[in-house]
């Protein structure tokens, strides 16, 4: 269970980044895709939810 937590945190996490780094906000009005932290946290919070909600 800790396991899986954590493996979906970091894929989430990385996905996050990704979404940042490849789609980004280039006006900086998008709240979500202009910084990588939120975007990084976002997507590990999205991460943990999902691989919580995993049987």
């Amino acid at each position: 269970m800790i396991l899986r937590l954590f493996v979906g945190i970091v894929v989430g996490g990385a996905l996050g980044f990704a979404l940042y780094k490849f789609v980004g906000c280039a006006t900086g009005a998008c709240p979500l895709t202009s910084h990588p932290v939120a975007a990084t946290l976002y997507g590990a919070v999205l991460g943990a939810l999902i691989a919580g909600s995993l049987r």
